[in-house]
């Protein structure tokens, strides 16, 4: 039994089914403000309490939920489905112009740490969701584009590989029918590292005011809102990061799980 999967699954099989269930129902309406009833604490009318506009923090969660996951989850599709082409190709024209390309263009890429690039095309572009996932996307690019180049390389001198050239299978042909399949495992496990990695940039983002906007409800706005009522209610800060914290360990712990599950040679250590 596979604990570190098990555990990985229910954090984040736990914030999934509450940004689901916001698309139905909430605790509460996140854009309904009730002054009146700003700053409570935990209680049984709001079980995690309300923010300093009155609203459900419960509510403002689920919901924010649903946002850092669509952000990252497109974000990672936007990496996987640019960056493995690019890396499949590098790998088959290795030492070509066409691998050249590819390479430095990841290089340029990798020369800027990734929230600085996300802030700038933001800040260029306009803060909001959609201009978040293209930022982070890019990102994502070079990071599938490297990881697939590395694995696909170490099979193209496999015995397999020239059975299938012998047979008169194109670079790509070989590329889609052969070494895909067997980098899948490694991509999946990479494409849960970058998911956490995309809750982390949005949070960052909203927190500076460049990712969702209101009205939607974001855990880094609702951290930057409240960092100046720490002291006052604590929880309106505590709860959205410990969101956050939750969120990215069971991601990644359900990444170090599939990586154990799918890896055949640590199977073979295991057994």
């Amino acid at each position: 039994m596979n604990r570190t999967l098990i555990l990985g699954g229910m954090l984040t099989g736990l914030f999934v089914l509450g940004a689901v269930l916001s698309f139905f129902w909430t605790p509460g309406d996140v854009q309904a403000m009730n002054i009146a009833g700003r700053l409570k604490p935990p209680s049984a009318d709001h079980f995690l309490g309300t923010d300093h506009f009155g609203r459900d923090i419960l509510s403002m969660i689920m919901v924010g939920a649903r946002t850092s996951i669509a952000v990252a989850l497109v974000a990672v599709g936007i990496g996987m489905g640019l960056g493995v082409p690019l890396g499949l190709a590098a790998a088959a024209w290795r030492g070509g112009w066409l691998d050249e390309i590819i390479s430095r263009m990841n290089d340029l890429i990798f020369a800027f740490p990734s929230l600085v690039i996300a802030i700038l095309i933001t800040a260029v572009f306009g803060a909001g969701a959609i201009n978040a996932i293209i930022a982070i996307g890019i990102f994502n690019i070079p990071v599938f584009a490297r990881l697939t180049r590395g694995a696909a390389l170490s099979y193209w001198s496999r015995e397999f590989i020239l059975a299938a050239r012998v047979a008169g299978k194109g670079r790509a042909r070989i590329s889609v029918e052969h070494i895909l399949p067997n980098v899948t495992n490694l991509l999946i496990v990479q494409g849960t590292i970058q998911f956490s990695l995309g809750i982390l940039a949005e949070a960052g983002l909203s927190y500076v005011g460049l990712g969702a906007q209101p009205p939607i409800p974001s855990w880094g706005r609702m951290l930057a809102d409240a960092q100046t009522m720490v002291a006052l209610a604590p929880h309106v800060a505590i709860i959205p990061g410990l969101a956050i914290v939750l969120m990215v360990l069971g991601l990644n712990l359900l990444g170090d799980g599939l990586r154990d599950l799918l890896d055949p040679r640590l199977r073979v250590i295991r057994t």
